[in-house]
């Protein structure tokens, strides 16, 4: 029998399981480790960005994230405020996203902040991302003198 202890043990570590997935995607994206990076997606998911389009796939969204990216030098994707709610196989997760992607001479790029809506499942190898949307708050552009430009 399960008893409270071992069900908000339960639920701890599926909130620290999906934090990963989220930790990952970044990650994915700022080693180009776009392997890795894909494993954060169900197979077909509905991913939207506002202002930059929306995908139906693993490999589609993949495959936008490595074009969007092979032309940048450095980028950095920093999470906080992550919260995280689970309903048995499914979850929703808000998190906010602080995003630097820098040209290849590393002085000029953008900034990018918003936050990311999730919606998780629980498959047989981990928690996925199956429905995201990406709501930006903030975009700006940095000048090859490494300043913000408003």
């Amino acid at each position: 029998m399960t008893g409270p202890e071992e069900l908000e043990h339960d639920v701890r570590a599926d909130k620290q399981d999906i934090a990963e997935v989220l930790v990952r995607y970044c990650h994915g994206i700022d080693r180009r480790d776009w392997d890795r990076f894909r494993t954060c997606f169900t197979e077909t998911c509905d991913i939207e960005y506002e202002g930059a389009g929306a995908w139906e796939t693993a490999d589609a969204i993949t495959g936008f994230m490595v074009g969007a990216h092979e032309s940048m030098g450095h980028t950095m994707h920093r999470l906080s405020s992550i919260d995280i709610s689970v309903d048995g196989d499914g979850a929703d997760a808000r998190s906010y996203i602080d995003a630097v992607l820098m040209a290849p001479d590393g002085l000029s790029g953008i900034n990018s902040v918003g936050w990311y809506d999730d919606v998780l499942s629980r498959m047989p190898d981990g928690w996925r991302i199956a429905r995201r949307r990406y709501t930006p708050v903030r975009l700006r552009v940095i000048g090859s003198d490494g300043d913000l430009l408003h």
